[in-house]
């Protein structure tokens, strides 16, 4: 399955062009993504900020209070089409990419990791690693993991 190109939210009224590859793909257990994109886990892709363009519609962006993230949506439908983290790149949800390719993901878009696993709130069972913090730290191992 080829990766898309052009991304529209629930209603078409916002279009986003991607160009290229994403820099990371996972899926993140940290409280701050959770509480931010109403999930349990975020499943996303991360993209320099110039590989993720607008080209139809407008969006409205809302700003984190404390933090140093944002995400964009459409006015319209409610629908997030990205966000940004504190690094300044642009994190595509899954499930918005999942929408554009009937459902399923291309195999460039899948997580290759979990980060902030201590944090879970459910446990994953997969072969991919699954780091306690960020990743360049400790992996869990099964034993480790929730304090």
């Amino acid at each position: 399955m080829p990766l898309p190109h052009s991304l529209l939210c629930l209603c078409g009224a916002v279009n986003i062009k991607l160009n290229g590859q994403p820099e990371a793909r996972a899926n993140c257990h940290c409280l701050t993504c959770r509480d931010f994109y109403g999930t349990s886990m975020l499943s996303a892709t991360a993209w320099l900020p110039e590989q993720v363009t607008v080209v139809g519609g407008r969006i409205s962006t809302f700003s984190h209070p404390t933090k140093q993230l944002s995400r964009a949506f459409c006015p319209r439908c409610g629908d997030t089409v990205f966000g940004t983290n504190r690094f300044g790149m642009r994190v595509l949800p899954n499930s918005f990419v999942a929408r554009a390719t009937g459902g399923e993901l291309p195999e460039e878009m899948r997580a290759t990791m979990h980060l902030f696993y201590r944090h879970r709130t459910i446990d994953i069972q997969d072969e991919l690693p699954k780091y306690l913090d960020g990743w360049d730290g400790q992996i869990y191992d099964g034993s480790s993991g929730k304090p």
